[in-house]
């Protein structure tokens, strides 16, 4: 379950963001994944193919900025994240931080021998 939303570009494709708990127990924040597909529902369907299994997308309460829009469309993976922004200490527009590709993300760390 997430909270997100998405946007219909003139072309007909989509562009789905979805808050996501953190994946580490231990993280401060959660992170924001945001995906380039033909429809919402394989929007969805790549990242449950990246072991993402319950996500889902209800309703349009968090859909992306115009500057996500512009960095989704400008990397050649279409599906991007960074940490989500922490409206309790600041404002949403005053994060720094780039966005990454999902395999950074997902990328498991490698046990030190």
């Amino acid at each position: 379950m997430a909270a997100g939303g998405f946007c219909k570009l003139p072309n007909g494709t989509v562009v789905v963001a979805l808050n996501l708990p953190s994946p580490a127990a231990d993280g401060p924040a959660g992170v924001r994944v945001l995906v380039h597909a033909q429809n919402r529902a394989r929007a969805l369907t790549r990242l449950r193919n990246l072991g993402l299994r319950a996500v889902y997308l209800r309703g349009n309460a968090a859909p992306p900025t115009p500057d996500e829009i512009t960095a989704v469309l400008h990397h050649p993976d279409g599906l991007i994240w960074r940490t989500a922004p922490d409206t309790a200490i600041g404002s949403p527009e005053l994060v720094q931080e780039l966005w990454r590709p999902i395999r950074a993300l997902l990328r498991r760390p490698t046990p030190q021998m």
